[in-house]
């Protein structure tokens, strides 16, 4: 006992504990030995259960690249210890990979021993955070660290903490004023901009403290004070800024040592703007529902398609994870809707408020609740019907507003709809009345163009304005689908049956050359599931908008067994799924523009045989379209 902790005072960061605690710890050591050269760490697989401190012999610890070479060798002795950083930053798992030689002792610190020290002694956790911080200048070492060999999901979670500088962050515009401004119109101002922080400047113009929300309810309402009185009496400080090219990882650390909750950052010797803690923590908080509240609180277009460009990481995360495609579907629809919803809000604030009640509803994918990030445009507006005095002036803002929309979309990586569905093309922009009579003709009609505008147009879904319109449209509908429609069933038939699935005669995935490699085309492979299922919601009056949701719809009206269901919905979120990893990998991986095309060389054997069962599954329900819309088994 008494040569462990001579042992330990001599070991930092153990010598900067106090010698009571220090006499504890010692009691709590666990020794362990080594006799042979063993692999006692694996970089990213191994779950640290403490802290490893080398009393005699020597560690190996080393990143293993793609080819299995060792990278970074370092050997460690007597008086090293492994594992904190490992325990504190990186989800318990081992950074490196681990060797312990032959005839090596080491005294193990158990995970909530050290953890408890950590928490009480302050030098005792930034001793590691600061051996971490000096690591991570090593290119080398930030390379492996953020890209560990087995799991993608550590990838992309330490690109995001550990690659990217604050630079890349979407900071606030610093909101100030001088110390000698009235508390309460310092709270005015604040309300004024919708910050949480207000930072204050002295006589020389120089930011000398900074008042927050908390700063108010501790300073001033609390104590009753004199809300009169300069801003410069309750305000808080020091003040603590980081530089525009310090990385994100950096300014978290700064943020916990000094306890600030917000930064100033500095660009030269100049301040550029602020950002608070909970806003970077939420930039790089994994959660979806976390990453669309961020989403909610966004104040410039800029900012959103920051938002929508981190979207691919976020996808791959989940789908590396096991969610369900159907899951990842609606977290993509919910983020594209509310960016959207903060769009039209901007538009309203700029245009003042619309001389009419109005729907703006989204259509084809986005309308099924089924976007990837090969997405476009596609959406209208409906708006009620005004007198004929007025019907020029509503037409006349309803255009400017669609147009505005559709430009910001765009910027934001929402591109315009090369078919022209859009709320900016005057044909999609129309009085309630106007748009009974465009679903009206399309059934009457019923030739090969106008059903499909109708099948585009039925998939569409209330995203912003006065609900009741839609309500009426879909009433209007329901009433219009109870007549015979056989002629618009058997062109819609006819489309669904123009994509045979890609197999060979010899039941092969059938490919074509696209640049360099052969591929299929996948959104094409996944069109005739939309398609009948479409078909089928059509002839039955369901008004479900997505594919999974119309599917069980069916199953309660006994259109198909739960067999049938269950296989539909297995094809079609599996194919979803992939077309989802492709265009991530695309994005993220190749930094391209995203397609649906798939080698299947790239695929694992098991997701060949999926395809494969999958397509025949396709067929055979195309089988029974012909025979129950075209009344002709042969086409």
């Amino acid at each position: 006992m008494v040569q462990r902790l001579e042992f330990l005072s001599k070991v930092a960061p153990f010598n900067l504990l106090p010698a009571d605690v220090l006499e504890q710890v010692a009691d709590q050591l666990q020794e362990i030995r080594y006799s042979k050269d063993t692999v006692i760490y694996q970089q990213e697989v191994t779950k640290m259960r403490g802290v490893d401190i080398i009393a005699e012999g020597e560690y190996e610890s080393f990143f293993y690249d793609s080819q299995q070479n060792k990278r970074l060798l370092e050997h460690h002795h007597p008086g090293y210890c492994y594992g904190g950083i490992s325990v504190l930053l990186n989800r318990k798992q081992s950074i490196r990979t681990v060797i312990a030689k032959k005839g090596t002792t080491v005294f193990f610190l158990h995970r909530k021993d050290f953890r408890s020290l950590c928490k009480a002694y302050e030098d005792f956790v930034q001793y590691f955070t600061a051996d971490f911080g000096k690591r991570m200048l090593n290119d080398e070492f930030a390379h492996f660290y953020k890209r560990p060999a087995t799991f993608e999901e550590s990838y992309i979670a330490s690109e995001q903490l550990y690659s990217r500088k604050i630079e890349s962050i979407e900071y606030r515009e610093i909101v100030s004023c001088p110390q000698s401004t009235p508390v309460y119109e310092t709270a005015r101002l604040m309300a004024k901009h919708k910050v949480s922080c207000i930072f204050i400047r002295n006589e020389q113009a120089k930011i000398v403290g900074y008042v927050t929300d908390i700063t108010l309810r501790d300073n001033v309402v609390a104590k009753q004070a004199d809300t009169a009185q300069p801003v410069g009496n309750i305000m808080d400080n020091p003040i603590v800024c980081i530089s525009t090219n310090a990385y994100v990882y950096e300014a978290i650390l700064m943020m916990f040592r000094t306890k600030t909750r917000y930064l100033l950052i500095k660009n030269g010797d100049e301040f550029v703007g602020s950002i608070s803690r909970n806003k970077l923590l939420a930039e790089q908080a994994q959660s979806p529902l976390v990453f669309i509240q961020s989403v909610k609180q966004a104040i410039s277009v800029q900012e959103l398609k920051r938002k929508w460009e981190s979207v691919p990481q976020m996808v791959t995360q989940l789908l590396g994870r096991g969610v369900n495609a159907e899951i990842v579907n609606q977290v993509i629809t919910t983020i594209a809707d509310t960016i959207a919803i903060k769009v039209i809000e901007s538009v309203i604030t700029t245009m003042g408020q619309p001389p009419a009640k109005f729907v703006f509803m989204v259509l084809g994918s986005e309308g099924r609740k089924e976007q990837t990030f090969k997405t476009d445009q596609d959406n209208a507006i409906i708006y009620e019907d005004k007198a004929n005095e007025h019907r020029e002036e509503v037409r006349e803002y309803f255009l400017s507003f669609a147009q505005q929309v559709s430009e910001k979309l765009d910027h934001i990586g929402f591109s315009f709809c090369t078919g022209g569905y859009m709320a900016q093309n005057p044909k999609w922009t129309h009085s309630l009345s106007h748009w009974k009579r465009n679903y009206e003709s399309w059934m009457t009609e019923a030739v090969p163009e106008t059903v499909i505008q109708f099948s585009t147009f039925f998939d569409c879904r209330y995203l912003y304005g006065e609900a009741s319109i839609m309500d009426e449209l879909k009433e209007f509908l329901d009433e219009e689908l109870q007549k015979p429609l056989g002629k618009i069933f058997f062109h819609m038939a006819k489309n669904a049956l123009q994509y045979e699935p890609p197999l060979t005669f010899f039941k092969n995935i059938k490919t074509f050359t696209k640049g360099s490699q052969e591929v299929f085309d996948i959104k094409k492979s996944m069109t005739p599931i939309v398609d009948l299922v479409r078909m089928y919601a059509l002839r039955h009056r369901i008004f479900e908008v997505n594919t999974g949701e119309r599917l069980k719809a069916l199953k309660e009206k006994d259109v198909f067994n739960e067999k049938e269901v269950h296989e539909l919905i297995q094809s079609y979120y599996f194919l979803m799924g992939l077309r989802l990893r492709n265009q991530a990998s695309q994005i993220i991986q190749d930094r391209t523009e995203p397609d649906n095309y798939i080698d299947p060389d790239k695929l694992t054997k098991i997701e060949k045989v999926a395809l494969k069962e999958i397509f025949r599954t396709i067929d055979n329900f195309q089988t029974r379209i012909k025979v129950e819309f075209t009344n002709n088994l042969f086409g």
